[in-house]
């Protein structure tokens, strides 16, 4: 059996070390952050290409991975993951036209353009998108990895491992990782409060330099949040928590009820285009590294698409060597 380790174990690192595992890979995840304390368990998780290039490959990515999360709803409730109507509101266009359909739109199933969805927003679309409930999906890939035969250790590595098959999931750590400056922090912080009635997911986008979103989940509502650029700081501002409720609530007013449950703040590893390649290791050691990092705001929605590419890479490598 070929042996492969996967530094990260955020949604990206997890997913891929499921495909790897579950392929027939002695698959071993090795991470500084266990999945609660990452990112990924920050996320409100809504499917949504957010931040994230080349808009081809991202296309793909998402596209494979909206099936697979419309699959996983049906199929596994137990992952936390559930298909949840909402809408996203657009800004004005110039000649009040219905806009165009999104560059993703090939990505999901249907999607229809709406008039006058919100006070102020003359546009939106309507559509069912992959909610993913990241208290409860990360504990079930990890879970899911470990019943394939897959492990996870917690360990600071101060570089990556220089022989045999390794998958870099680092995200923001592939700064030092993998020596690439290009990888930077866009901070976002999200306010949890209770579940009062939301059944649907709103998206603003009439402010693109504000993103507003309100996802529902079972027990819970995630409001959120912010997109600041090279922000390192993960303490929450109570400011900013105040300003997306009083936001979020013109344009669903049942959160003016909403008892708060915590804030949270995570840094999106950011990069100009998601990088998924093969490197050889320094000196030419056997093995080599599959770069996988730099998915901005996607990172659920192209998890399972970029895990499928790293699992093509890995078998092709093992054939080889």
């Amino acid at each position: 059996m070929v042996r492969v380790v996967v530094v990260g174990a955020g949604v990206i690192g997890l997913t891929c070390a499921v495909r790897l595992a579950e392929s027939g890979f002695d698959t071993h995840v090795l991470a500084r952050d266990l999945p609660p304390e990452t990112t990924s368990a920050v996320a409100a998780a809504l499917w949504y290409p957010y931040r994230a290039a080349p808009r081809d490959a991202v296309t793909r990515w998402s596209a494979r991975t909206y099936a697979e999360l419309v699959k996983l709803a049906a199929e596994a409730p137990a992952s936390g993951v559930r298909v949840v109507p909402g809408v996203e509101l657009l800004a004005a266009f110039g000649d009040g036209a219905a806009p165009e359909g999104p560059w993703w739109r090939d990505a999901v199933g249907s999607l229809v353009p709406v008039r006058d969805p919100a006070p102020g927003r003359p546009w939106g679309w309507r559509l069912d998108l992959p909610v993913a409930d990241m208290s409860v999906y990360l504990g079930w890939l990890s879970a899911r990895l470990t019943a394939a035969g897959g492990t996870l250790t917690r360990v600071w590595l101060p570089e990556l491992p220089n022989a045999g098959l390794v998958v870099n999931c680092s995200g923001l750590a592939a700064r030092s990782l993998a020596s690439d400056d290009g990888v930077y922090p866009v901070r976002g912080q999200v306010v949890r409060v209770g579940q009062v009635g939301v059944t649907e997911w709103l998206l603003d986008q009439g402010e693109p330099a504000r993103p507003l979103y309100v996802v529902p989940r079972l027990h819970d509502v995630i409001v959120g949040g912010t997109a600041d650029e090279g922000n390192w700081s993960t303490t929450a501002e109570p400011t900013t928590a105040a300003e997306l409720l009083s936001r979020a609530s013109v344009f669903v007013p049942e959160l003016r009820s909403a008892p708060i449950l915590g804030h949270r703040v995570g840094l999106r590893p950011a990069r100009a285009q998601v990088r998924v390649e093969f490197c050889p290791h320094p000196g030419g050691a056997a093995g080599g590294v599959v770069h996988c990092y730099g998915h901005g705001g996607a990172g659920v929605t192209l998890s399972w698409g970029c895990a499928d590419d790293v699992l093509a890479m890995v078998e092709e490598l093992s054939r080889a060597s």
